[in-house]
């Protein structure tokens, strides 16, 4: 029974991630979770999926996603129909759309931020 080492047919990858050694520039869509340590100018959208942001991470995009947590810097508008989370490494440079918010101390944000209709 040779080669009897595969992986079975259901297990599949549940998240993308862009690494710190690259840089894109468009737009991103994706239909699984997605992490960017990298470098980011377009606009991002993970759908009903999570977004985390790295903090080595730079981008200039519009964020749109179910749950966004940013370590890194953000200048774009942020819109999470479930959640923002910024640790306390983040720069967040644009509007905040979401309705819950969570802001560790030493983050940073520089917009407006809407976070109506949370419970």
């Amino acid at each position: 029974m040779p080669n009897d080492i595969a992986a079975p047919a259901d297990e599949r990858r549940v998240a993308a991630w862009i690494g710190r050694a690259l840089t894109i520039e468009g737009r991103i869509v994706s239909q699984e979770h997605l992490t960017i340590d990298g470098q980011v100018d377009g606009t991002i959208e993970v759908g009903d999926h999570s977004l985390m942001i790295g903090a080595g991470a730079t981008v200039k995009a519009d964020l749109t996603a179910r749950t966004i947590s940013v370590s890194g810097s953000v200048t774009g508008n942020l819109t999470a129909s479930e959640r923002v989370v910024l640790q306390p490494t983040a720069s967040v440079d644009g509007d905040i759309t979401t309705p819950r918010l969570m802001m560790a101390e030493g983050a940073v944000v520089k917009g407006k931020v809407d976070s109506r209709g949370g419970r």
